[in-house]
């Protein structure tokens, strides 16, 4: 291991060149310059590509903008109550019918279609959803449809309308209690599931209870906005700034292991076999809602989401089977319903209930649901529930929000009745232009901080969009726009004042990042010229950050610290206000695991096999943080740990999961 404190020089470029601090004014767009990519390749031809780009720009948001500019202006002609809209055939079983929803054998193959690539999965049962009023509300307390580009007829598929229904363009108001909070719908009452209280401890931060996420949640759990106890999404919480809950082990040993083992997942046309756990795949740890009794659940290789008790690795359910691998961290519905949110590789972002006999799904979204899309059919990004509405971007190139209707039906399960009420590219004519190739998913995990949700894609396009209006129908607005140039897979990070922190790869080798590195924090108030300081962070193409950064609070007042691993090996640790390097570390790269820092430990996986716990709170100014220990649990780790009341878990590219903590190993 090498290491340098305040004061070190780079071993990435000198550092002169490593720091820009930005003064406000108007960034242009870059040069591009032939592109090299490794883990993407477009799949359209040079000269193809101006007739997609006037196909988009003009097709989509032409025709299709049409097509719904007049749905409103009927429906505004008609009167205030009036229902406008197509009237849609039901899709068949809940939510979007199942694997055939959306694709044909033709024009979408799932990954799975590969001979010899299958898996079996448990069968999905028809439910609740089938019946957008059973249970999660009734049919005509629909929230309005928004969106700029897509067809109402096929949001309103998509969202499992069934026969007969028509759009509703009215928003239902939530019910409310005298705080002026949302009340919990209780079982069997079919209330229309706003979720659990949380006006009044937002208020009890000190802002406008009207805000969706208050910014000062910063690095504070979910439950102070509300939510149930437990780390129940990528970086635990709505800002990707909760790591997790001591204390952490002093000298941990291996205290269980389970056999996740491989897959076989199609890259292009070859089946690669696939093992363990991989990025992002953070465990979510939960106490059931169901049996009281604490939980991990996380989505693995072998084609499933597996539930196991964490004091001593056993199945807590069966597991959850999906078509395909699954790559990132599922979610844990936060407001305590018995539901999880995950997506795969196998085309479709599923809700599954926990309180059957088995985990069950209730609905999914399929990727080819809304068009136009771009890249691919995969869902990386851990979602978002807030006030019933969930957030979510998959590597179609959309992002989605999705109305669930909790609730409970007659027999106390829980139900969903889930409608799309705002999709939107994420990309736009000018970014394709700029880029030269059509790669432009969402791979990283939506943020929300005020009234904004934040996400970036793999074009390189950051971008914020006002949901403050939403829960009146409005439809959400972008107001940040901001390209850095290249991939950016790794989730967009909040602090408490409302800044942005975004990491991006160094794979197209461009002009536009070239000059604005790879490492930046971003003011949304200056939506114009938000870039206040940025860093280089690349050796060559193929290079820059996928991790996740963490957020540290140092001690004595000494301000807080951007801890990013890089691709190469590196993990940086700089002052937010300035970006100034405080400390570096170097370990065995690549490092695409998002470091965890809880109670002053830093917690980092590499890819030689080890875990490593750094001393944070006790590194003397000038200095770099003690290594605490380490474990070797041997293959890589991509995935990131999850640190919770004395243990920790993670899983390796061997094929493993691993429970770490300072009690006798149970065996």
């Amino acid at each position: 291991m090498v290491a340098g404190g305040e004061g070190t020089t780079s071993s990435v470029l000198p550092r002169a060149s490593l720091l820009k601090v930005h003064q406000p004014k108007r960034l242009i767009t870059g040069q591009t310059v032939p592109v090299r990519r490794r883990r993407r390749r477009s799949l359209v031809p040079s000269w193809l590509l101006p007739g997609l780009l006037c196909l988009c720009a003009v097709g989509t948001a032409g025709a299709l903008k049409v097509h719904f500019d007049e749905l409103l202006t009927a429906a505004e002609a008609a009167g205030p109550g009036a229902v406008a809209g197509p009237t849609v055939a039901a899709p068949g079983r809940g939510g979007l019918s199942g694997y055939e929803a959306g694709r044909t054998p033709d024009t979408a193959p799932r990954s799975d279609d590969v001979e010899g690539n299958s898996l079996d999965s448990e069968p999905l049962e028809g439910g609740p959803a089938s019946d957008p009023g059973a249970g999660g509300g009734q049919p005509g307390d629909r929230p309005p449809l928004q969106s700029g580009i897509a067809d109402p007829g096929q949001l309103a598929a998509a969202a499992g309308i069934g026969a007969g229904a028509n759009l509703d363009l009215s928003a239902p108001s939530p019910s409310l209690d005298s705080t002026g909070s949302t009340i919990r719908p209780t079982a069997g009452s079919g209330a229309d599931g706003e979720g659990r209280t949380l006006g009044l401890v937002r208020a009890q931060l000190g802002t406008d209870p009207t805000l969706w996420v208050n910014p000062r949640s910063s690095q504070r759990p979910w439950s102070d906005l509300g939510g149930i106890e437990g780390l129940l999404t990528f970086r635990g919480n709505p800002t990707r700034s909760w790591y997790g809950r001591g204390p952490v082990p002093d000298q941990p040993t291996v205290q269980w292991s389970v056999d996740i083992g491989c897959s076989q997942s199609a890259v292009g046309s070859d089946a690669k076999v696939w093992c363990g756990t991989g990025w992002t795949g953070q465990p979510a740890v939960f106490r059931s809602p169901v049996t009281s009794q604490w939980t991990l659940a996380f989505g693995a290789y072998n084609r499933a989401v597996n539930f196991l008790d964490p004091a001593t690795g056993a199945n807590a359910m069966s597991p959850f089977h999906t078509g395909d691998i699954i790559k990132g961290s599922v979610t844990v519905d936060p407001d305590g319903y018995p539901l999880l949110y995950t997506g795969s590789r196998d085309n479709f972002f599923h809700i599954v209930a926990l309180d059957r006999g088995q985990p069950t799904e209730l609905w999914n979204l399929s990727a080819y649901a809304v068009q136009p899309t771009l890249w691919n059919n995969d869902w990386d990004g851990s979602a978002l529930v807030i006030d019933d509405y969930l957030f979510e971007g998959g590597e179609n190139g959309r992002f989605f929000v999705v109305k669930l209707n909790r609730g409970y039906g007659p027999d106390g399960k829980v139900t969903v009745a889930p409608q799309i009420v705002f999709t939107t590219e994420t990309w736009d004519t000018e970014l394709l232009n700029a880029l030269g190739d059509l790669d432009v998913s969402v791979e990283n995990s939506v943020a929300i901080s005020g009234n904004t949700v934040y996400f970036a894609n793999s074009g390189g396009l950051v971008q914020g969009w006002d949901i403050s209006g939403l829960k009146a129908g409005l439809a959400p607005t972008r107001v940040l726009r901001f390209w850095t140039g290249d991939d950016t897979d790794a989730s967009l990070v909040v602090d408490g004042e409302g800044m942005l922190y975004a990491v991006s790869e160094y794979e197209r080798g461009n002009a536009r990042s070239q000059e604005v590195g790879q490492i930046m924090k971003l003011d949304p108030s200056r939506p114009d010229d938000p870039l206040v300081w940025s860093m280089q962070a690349r050796a060559g193409l193929e290079s820059g950050v996928w991790a996740t950064p963490a957020l540290y609070t140092e001690p004595g007042g000494r301000g807080t610290t951007l801890i990013v691993p890089t691709n190469e090996g590196s993990v940086l640790a700089l002052d937010t206000a300035t970006g100034a390097e405080r400390w570096r570390l170097a370990l065995q790269g690549p490092l695409w695991s998002s470091p965890v820092v809880v109670d002053g430990t830093l917690i980092q996986g590499d890819c030689a096999g080890s875990l490593h716990a750094f001393d944070l709170a006790g590194r003397p100014v000038g200095s770099v943080p003690a290594e605490q220990w380490s474990a070797y649990l041997g293959g890589c780790i991509e995935s990131t740990p999850a640190v919770w009341d004395g243990q920790i878990f993670v899983g390796t590219r061997m094929g493993r999961f691993f429970a770490l903590s300072d009690s006798v190993a149970a065996g």
